[in-house]
C-alpha cells in the first residue's frame, strides 16, 4: 500500500521560559469533587502524571517542551491549555462527556469487513516499516471504523485513548485519537487492492520510555529513526547545518544552493526563526531517503527543538511523509536542557 500525500496534525505553542514547575487540582466541573487518576502531560512528549487522590498534580518541564498541556480523563471532555507558561498553580474543571455511542452506525455493513479495516487501520496510522509493524495496539476493540463507499474514505475514532507499544523502539505510547482518515483512489475487493490517496490523522500522545536500561541496542534504533527525520531536518534548518547534516536540496531535479531557496529570519524577541522556501523542493538525506517538502504558506516558524508552526504550512512526500505513529520519537527526544 502507497500513500501519496500525507498530514500528520501536531500541537505546538510558541511561547519560551525558564524551565520550572506547575502545580493544581483537577475537579469534576458539576459536582466540584476531586478526580484521581487524571492524566497531565505535554503532547508528544515523555513529560506526564497522574492527579492524587485530592485531584492535584505536580509537573515539571523545561524549555524544551513547547506543546501544549493536556488533561485527559476517560469520559470527560479533555482540556488542553497552550498557555500554561503563565501560571504556577491551575485549577481545572472537567465537564462529563454525553454518551451517544450509535451501535447500528458501528456495526453497520459499509462493504468491508472489520478485519480489513483494521489491516488498513495499522498500515496508515503505524506504518509499514519494521518499526510500525514492531507496534501493537492494546486494545483494538475500542476502535470505532467506518468506511464511505461513496467517498472512499475510512475514517476512525476511538471509545478510550489508544495503548501502543512500539517494541522495537521500546516505548508505550497513550495516543488520544482525535481524527483519522484515509482516502482511496481506488478499491479492488477481488485483489485485496487498497490504493491510498492520502491519509490524515491528529491526536496528543504521551510516550513512557521503556528503556529503563538504556540498551545499546533500543538507543541505536532510535537514533537511526531519527536520522532523516521531519524532526531532525527542523532542527538542522535552525541551526544552519543541513550540509554538515548531509542534506541535499534538489528543485525540479537539479541540485540547488540550500541558501539560495531556503530563507532563514530570525524573528526578534523569539527563539524562533521565519522559513521562507522558493517553492517545492526535493530534500535527499545521506544519498538514500528522498522526500518532497511542500510549502503551502508564504513562510513557517521553527525552533531549535524542532517545533513548527503552522503545522499546515508543509505538506511531506516521500520518506518523511512515509513515517507514521511507529516511526516517531517523542518531541524531547535527545534534549537535556533544564
Amino acid at each position: 500500500m502507497t500513500s501519496k500525500i500525507v498530514y500528520i496534525l501536531l500541537f505546538f505553542s510558541c511561547l519560551i521560559s525558564r524551565a520550572q514547575t506547575l502545580k493544581g487540582k483537577v475537579v469534576d466541573a458539576f459536582s466540584k469533587t476531586p478526580i484521581e487518576v487524571v492524566s497531565v502531560y505535554f503532547n508528544n512528549t515523555t513529560i506526564g502524571t497522574t492527579t492524587n487522590e485530592n485531584g492535584e498534580f505536580s509537573i515539571d518541564y523545561n524549555n524544551a517542551v513547547q506543546s501544549p498541556l493536556i488533561i485527559s480523563y476517560l469520559g470527560y471532555e479533555k482540556v488542553v491549555i497552550s498557555d500554561f507558561r503563565n501560571y504556577t498553580y491551575l485549577e481545572v474543571e472537567l465537564k462529563e462527556l454525553s454518551s451517544q455511542l450509535d451501535e447500528v452506525v458501528i456495526n453497520a455493513d459499509d462493504g468491508l469487513t472489520r478485519k480489513q479495516k483494521l489491516s488498513i487501520f495499522r498500515e496508515n496510522f503505524l506504518g509499514t516499516s519494521k518499526y510500525g509493524k514492531s507496534c501493537r495496539i492494546l486494545n483494538e476493540d475500542d476502535l470505532i471504523l467506518r468506511y464511505d463507499r461513496k467517498a472512499k474514505q475510512l475514517s476512525a475514532s476511538a471509545k478510550a485513548p489508544l495503548e501502543i507499544e512500539n517494541n522495537a523502539l521500546d516505548y508505550h505510547i497513550t495516543y488520544d485519537l482525535m481524527d483519522f482518515e484515509v482516502i482511496f483512489n481506488y478499491i479492488d475487493l477481488f485483489k485485496n487492492d487498497f490504493n491510498v490517496y492520502s491519509t490524515f490523522y491528529s491526536g496528543t500522545s504521551l510516550y513512557k520510555d521503556e528503556n529503563k536500561e538504556q540498551k545499546e541496542r533500543v538507543l541505536k534504533k532510535r537514533d537511526k529513526v531519527f536520522k532523516g527525520s521531519i524532526q531532525h531536518f527542523m532542527r538542522s534548518l535552525y541551526r544552519g547545518d543541513l550540509n554538515e547534516e548531509k542534506y541535499k536540496i534538489f528543485k525540479r531535479g537539479f541540485g540547488v544552493k540550500y541558501a539560495e531557496h531556503i530563507f532563514v529570519k530570525p524573528v526578534d524577541n523569539s527563539n524562533f526563526k521565519e522559513i521562507k522556501l522558493s517553492g517545492r523542493l526535493t530534500l535527499l538525506y545521506r544519498g538514500k531517503a528522498q522526500s518532497d517538502i511542500i510549502p503551502k504558506e508564504k513562510s513557517f516558524f521553527v525552533d531549535k527543538y524542532g517545533n513548527f508552526i503552522p503545522v499546515k504550512a508543509l505538506f511531506f512526500n516521500g520518506a518523511m511523509g512515509n513515517q507514521r505513529v511507529g516511526d516517531a520519537l517523542p518531541l524531547d527526544y535527545g534534549l537535556s536542557e533544564k
